[in-house]
C-alpha cells in the first residue's frame, strides 16, 4: 500500500518531540507500509521557507534530544530522511493547497498514492480553515483521511463547530479524533483484560468493585507553555479528553463486536450515563488546585504565578479531582474518582479498581482489599494484589502479594509506543481508536457545568505545594465514601 502523510505543523513541537519520533520507530521496525518500496511519502508543510534537504538537516538536529532509545544512528536518519519532504504554505491561501494538491498527484510511478493523510499538528482555531480549504481545493476524496489533535475546541459549542465544518468536508470516518491515551499498550489490554478472558467479566459490576480510580498526575509544571496551558487548564487539558475515555473503556458493555462503532457505541453510552453535575454538586464533589512553590526530586520549583507567560493573579487550575457515578446497572453507586495535575510528587497515571473486602474474614488482622493496578507511565502493566498465608499454624496471617505483568518484559520484541500505533491505524484506516464526534461532544456536555460554575465563583482554586499530591481537599473528597487514594492505601 503507497501513502502520503501530510504533517500541517511540520516545524512545530508535536511533530519533532512525537510524530516524527513515531514515525521512525515503525520505520525502524519494519511496520511503516512501503518504505521499504518507495512507497511512502511524508511531507511537513509549515510557514518558514527552507528546501528538503534544509528540513531534513533540521530534523536531524532536533532528533538529536530525543530519548536515546528513539534516536535514530546516523545510518538510520539517511534511509529514513529519503521518505521526508517539506513544502513552505501559508495555510489561509487556497492557491497553496492547490500546489499541495498538485505535488501529491505526482509521484515515482505516476499513480496517486492509495491512501492520503491529513495531520493537523496545529493550533485547534485553524482546523476550520484547513478542513474548508481542503475541501475548496478537492483534497477530500475517499483516499483522505483527516486527524484532529487535541484540545478540539474550547467547550461544547467550539467543539460543535469544529464538528461542523470538519462533517461538511469529510465523512465521519474519514476524521480521526486522535487521544494518545488510547494508544497505550495497557489501555489496549483493557479490552483484552474484560472481553478476552472469563475470569474478570463476572466481578466487573458494583457487586465484586468498591470503587474505580483514575490518576493522571505530572511531576512538571508548564515550563514555557504559560500562555497557552492558562486558556486551557487541566480540566480541558486532561479531564475531559484522557481522563473520560479512559473512564468509558473501563466502563463500558461489551461490545457486540471489535468493529470501531461497535466499540465507539459503548463508550458514548457510557458518557450519557456519567451523573449530571449541578452547582451544587461541582461544589460538593470536585475539587480543583493551583500548585504553588514547593520541592520536587529535591528541587526547589516556583509556583503556577511564577512561571513565566503566566498572567498575574490567574485562576487557571492546574489540579482537578471529582467524583462522579455512572448510572446504569452495572455501576450504580459505585465511585469513579477521576485526579489530574501539574507538579504532583510523582510522574505517575494508573487506573486503580478497588474490590469490596470479603463477606466475612476467617483470619485475625487487619487486611486490605484485592485491587487490580493498570499502570500507564512511565511504566506499562498490570499488577493483581492479592492477599496470600504468611508463615504457618493455627493464628495464619495473610500477607499482601501481586501478580505484575510488565508488557515491556512480557512481550519485548511487539512492543509499540501510543503514536505509532496511531499513526500506522490512521494509516491503514483503523478507527477502534479514534473519537468519534458525539463522544466528544457528549463529553464536553458533561464537563461544561463545571466549567460554568468555576466562571461564577469568586473563590479560585485551592493552592497545593508543588511535589505534593494536591489540596487536602481532594483527600477529603475520597474519604468521605470511606476510601483513599492508591497511594495513602
Amino acid at each position: 500500500m503507497s501513502f502520503d502523510l501530510v504533517f500541517f505543523g511540520g516545524t512545530g513541537d508535536l511533530t519533532w518531540r512525537k510524530l516524527m519520533p513515531a514515525l521512525f520507530q515503525a520505520f525502524r521496525h519494519g511496520k511503516l507500509p512501503g518504505a521499504e518500496q518507495g512507497e511512502a511519502r511524508i511531507l511537513a508543510v509549515a510557514r518558514d521557507d527552507q528546501s528538503d534537504e534544509q528540513y531534513r538537516a533540521w530534523l536531524h538536529e532536533k532528533l538529536r534530544s530525543v530519548d536515546a532509545s528513539k534516536r535514530p544512528s546516523e545510518e538510520e536518519f539517511e534511509r529514513f530522511a529519503r521518505l521526508i519532504f517539506y513544502r513552505r504554505m501559508d495555510l489561509s491561501q487556497p492557491e497553496h493547497y492547490l500546489r499541495l494538491k498538485d505535488w501529491l498527484a505526482h509521484r515515482d510511478g505516476g499513480r496517486p498514492a492509495d491512501t492520503v493523510v491529513m495531520y493537523l499538528a496545529t493550533s485547534p482555531h485553524l482546523f476550520p480553515v484547513i478542513c474548508e480549504q481542503l475541501g475548496a481545493a478537492g483534497l477530500n476524496d475517499e483516499r483522505v483521511r483527516v486527524v484532529l489533535e487535541k484540545p478540539l475546541g474550547h467547550d461544547l459549542k467550539s467543539a460543535q463547530e469544529i464538528n461542523r465544518v470538519v462533517r461538511s468536508v469529510f465523512a465521519e470516518n474519514q476524521a480521526l479524533r486522535i487521544d494518545h491515551y488510547l494508544g497505550k499498550p495497557s489501555v489496549q489490554n483493557l479490552s483484552a483484560l474484560r472481553f478476552g478472558n472469563a475470569l474478570f467479566e463476572p466481578l466487573w459490576r458494583r457487586e465484586s468493585i468498591a470503587n474505580i480510580q483514575i490518576t493522571l498526575a505530572e511531576s512538571l509544571g508548564v515550563g514555557t507553555r504559560g500562555d497557552f496551558y492558562d486558556r486551557t487548564g487541566a480540566l480541558r487539558d486532561m479531564v475531559q479528553n484522557h481522563a473520560l475515555q479512559l473512564l468509558t473503556m473501563i466502563a463500558m458493555e461489551p461490545p457486540s463486536s471489535h468493529d470501531a462503532d461497535a466499540i465507539r457505541d459503548e463508550k458514548l453510552k457510557v458518557l450519557r450515563s456519567l451523573k449530571p453535575f449541578t452547582p451544587e454538586s461541582v461544589a460538593r464533589d470536585v475539587v480543583r488546585g493551583q500548585y504553588r512553590a514547593g520541592t520536587v526530586g529535591g528541587q526547589p520549583v516556583p509556583g503556577y504565578l511564577e512561571e513565566a507567560k503566566v498572567p498575574p493573579g490567574s485562576r487557571c487550575e492546574t489540579f482537578v479531582a471529582l467524583r462522579t457515578e455512572v448510572q446504569n446497572w452495572r455501576w450504580a453507586g459505585v465511585p469513579f474518582y477521576l485526579r489530574t495535575g501539574k507538579r504532583l510528587a510523582a510522574r505517575d497515571a494508573q487506573i486503580v479498581v478497588n474490590f469490596r473486602p470479603v463477606p466475612h474474614c476467617i483470619f485475625p488482622g487487619m487486611h486490605t482489599a484485592n485491587k487490580l493496578v493498570i499502570k500507564l507511565q512511565p511504566e506499562d502493566g498490570l499488577e493483581l494484589h492479592l492477599l496470600a498465608a504468611k508463615g504457618s499454624g493455627q493464628h495464619e496471617h495473610l500477607a499482601p502479594v501481586s501478580l505484575d505483568l510488565d508488557f515491556d518484559r512480557a512481550f519485548p520484541t511487539e512492543r509499540v509506543g501510543a503514536y505509532e500505533r496511531l499513526l500506522l491505524d490512521a494509516i491503514a484506516g483503523r478507527l477502534n481508536l479514534f473519537v468519534r464526534s458525539d463522544e466528544q461532544e457528549q463529553a464536553w456536555r458533561w464537563v461544561e457545568p463545571i466549567l460554568d460554575t468555576w466562571a461564577r465563583d469568586n473563590a479560585g482554586p485551592r493552592t497545593y505545594a508543588a511535589g505534593s499530591w494536591g489540596p487536602a481537599a481532594a483527600s477529603a473528597l475520597v474519604a468521605r465514601d470511606g476510601n483513599a487514594w492508591s497511594e495513602e492505601q
